[in-house]
């Protein structure tokens, strides 16, 4: 085996490795391991590694050139703080999200003490700091820093990317406080590590704590309405290489393989772009929706316009992303089954005629809760199937747009919140629960449009295909390096239901 890569993903409950053959442009081989972040995060590793080395020919300087990505220990933890929910605090959101991180508190307009309490409680990786358009308020982000800075021992990291005319301001509040400027990494460390070249901008130890530390990028919305998110996403990577991934103790794992390059959701986005897109000599499939259950999340991305597809509709608020991601944090199958049993309980019964056996439920919902698999059982596999498609739906449910009449003078007008998917004529299914699911398809039609719910614009009569092999991780870290060769293998693995 000459001409491979190898991929790793350090899931919160396993850890995943993909071993690609470039040179037949086919999945070699696929191992995995229960994932060890609560202790020691190299004992997974190793034991996926052990795995890997006694069924195929890999080598050891292959493995050391491995490239990862993470979503161990729960991911990257953000809170962002704006000025106006719809607007300021909704693009951190978003920005947030489409870096990869899991957005953990969302605050708008001034900061009050209680609130600050509340962040301090979060305990978040990075805080994201937005407000105002450029050259416009100036009064509430400024506040913000202040309050902000109160609980500086608090705040490992705060991001600043709110309206330019107050950084002076910020910058002598941060000062004051004794925060220390972040610094950059170089541009090109990603590439290195997913390539294998030697990784130029990886330290060799642990920076020293020099206390609390912020940095500052371009506005999140400089205009009224516009988004400018890459800005704030690549920093927020750069972050999560040089920062975070220590802090969760993935530093560990720098000597026996390249490097932790992205977290995972970045990994899945980037294949999804890929695959939606394709690249200037492999067409790719159009516009998307794909579901990513885990364990611990289910998320959902959309690259799609979202524009109206109904006549006489305006859309109002933010213009959303072509390429969008939403988290949910209550929806995984295996560390939240009790937040998606409580759904079930108080939606699925009724929505189910047939369904009666409520202690039944209770019952197998516990044995679920002691499995880190998909269920081998007839029963349990029926319970299990019940809320992954429950996950599906709710999770697609929030990231879609909705449509509601609002009274005029003229009579009522449709006016549409977010994205509308109705149009969108491909679903892909990820992760676990799905990729093993003895009926994957059940699953993934909790993203098509109810009859009951009219109003929420989810996709109507969709193609549906799944990453069987469980490596869309592996594309979108493949996909920096050889975008051409990615698109090739992932089509290659996924299949249609």
């Amino acid at each position: 085996m000459d001409d491979v890569r190898i991929f790793i993903d350090f899931g919160s409950t396993f850890t995943k490795v993909a071993v690609l053959d470039l040179e037949r442009e086919t999945l070699a081989a696929r191992v995995q391991a229960p994932s060890t972040a609560d202790s020691d995060i190299t004992t997974g590793l190793l034991e996926a590694l052990d795995t890997l080395r006694s069924t195929t020919g890999v080598s050891e300087e292959q493995i050391r050139n491995a490239a990862a990505c993470s979503s161990a220990a729960g991911g990257l933890r953000m809170v962002c703080v704006g000025l106006v929910p719809d607007y300021t605090t909704k693009a951190g959101h978003m920005a947030a999200l489409g870096a990869g991180a899991k957005v953990v508190g969302t605050f708008s307009y001034e900061l009050y003490g209680g609130e600050l309490r509340e962040i301090a409680s979060l305990k978040p990786d990075i805080v994201l700091l937005t407000g105002g358009t450029d050259g416009g308020n100036k009064k509430t982000i400024i506040h913000n820093a202040a309050k902000l800075a109160e609980i500086s021992g608090q705040l490992p990291l705060i991001i600043v990317a709110g309206n330019k005319s107050a950084y002076d301001e910020i910058k002598a509040v941060f000062d004051g406080a004794g925060f220390c400027e972040a610094p950059a990494i170089p541009r090109n460390s990603v590439t290195d590590f997913v390539t294998g070249a030697p990784p130029s901008g990886k330290p060799d130890t642990d920076p020293p704590r020099r206390g609390p530390e912020v940095c500052y990028t371009a506005n999140v919305m400089p205009e009224f309405g516009k988004l400018e998110l890459q800005p704030v996403n690549d920093r927020i990577r750069e972050l999560f290489i040089s920062r975070i991934t220590k802090a969760k103790g993935v530093a560990r794992v720098d000597g026996m393989i390249s490097g932790v390059v992205m977290p995972t959701p970045s990994a899945v986005l980037e294949a999804a772009k890929l695959i939606s897109a394709g690249t200037k000599s492999e067409p790719g499939f159009g516009e998307l929706l794909l579901a990513d259950v885990g364990g611990a999340t289910t998320d959902i991305y959309s690259i799609a316009s979202g524009a109206p597809t109904r006549d006489g509709v305006h859309t109002i608020g933010l213009r959303e992303p072509y390429a969008k991601r939403t988290v949910e944090g209550d929806l995984g199958l295996y560390h939240n089954l009790d937040s998606l049993a409580d759904i079930f309980i108080r939606d699925g019964f009724e929505n189910h005629d047939d369904f009666e056996d409520h202690d039944g439920f209770e019952l197998n919902v516990a044995k679920l809760k002691q499995l880190l698999s998909v269920p081998s059982g007839t029963e349990l596999t029926h319970y299990q199937l019940l809320l992954s498609r429950l996950a599906v739906k709710t999770a697609v449910a929030r990231h879609a747009g909705r449509i509601e009449p609002v009274p005029t003078t003229a009579g009522d007008v449709w006016v549409q919140r977010g994205k509308d998917l109705s149009g969108v004529e491909l679903v892909i299914g990820a992760g676990g629960p799905l990729a093993f699911s003895s009926n994957p398809r059940f699953v993934l039609e909790g993203a098509i449009a109810a009859p009951s719910e009219p109003y929420i614009l989810k996709p109507k009569s969709p193609v549906f295909l799944i990453d069987e092999k469980y490596i869309l991780f592996a594309i979108g870290l493949l996909s920096q390096s050889e975008p051409d060769k990615a698109m090739r293998i992932v089509r290659k693995y996924l299949k249609r239901l």
